[in-house]
């Protein structure tokens, strides 16, 4: 099993869960955060005063799947969010020990 972390922009969120979704992706966790990288931030204007705004909102998405779809759903993830701008975002993968369902006791990839 594969842990896939993605953080994308915001507004690419409901395409890629769509897209994701198409392809066979049962759930994912979704989480609100804010980060920086190559964009490094941006200035903006507020009631005439100009200040610095260090960190960019994103999302960050949680997948767990079977080794054998992870490839897939990185290249889904990259083409659904992909607006060819800076700041398009990341995405991690990461190998999974073990899960479990706790309301079944069904584990690994049953758990999925």
């Amino acid at each position: 099993m594969k842990l896939i972390i993605a953080a994308i922009k915001p507004f690419k969120l409901e395409e890629v869960r769509e897209a994701l979704t198409a392809i066979g992706v049962r759930g994912m966790m979704v989480t609100e955060i804010k980060g920086f990288g190559s964009q490094s931030g941006h200035t903006e204007i507020y009631r005439g005063a100009e200040y610095a705004v260090n960190f960019v909102p994103k999302v960050k998405l949680e997948i767990v799947v079977p080794a054998g779809l992870a490839d897939q759903v990185v290249e889904t993830i990259q083409s659904s969010a992909n607006t060819g701008k800076i700041g398009d975002g990341k995405v991690f993968v990461l190998d999974v020990q073990s899960a479990v369902r706790v309301r079944t006791g069904e584990t690994n990839e049953d758990a999925l």
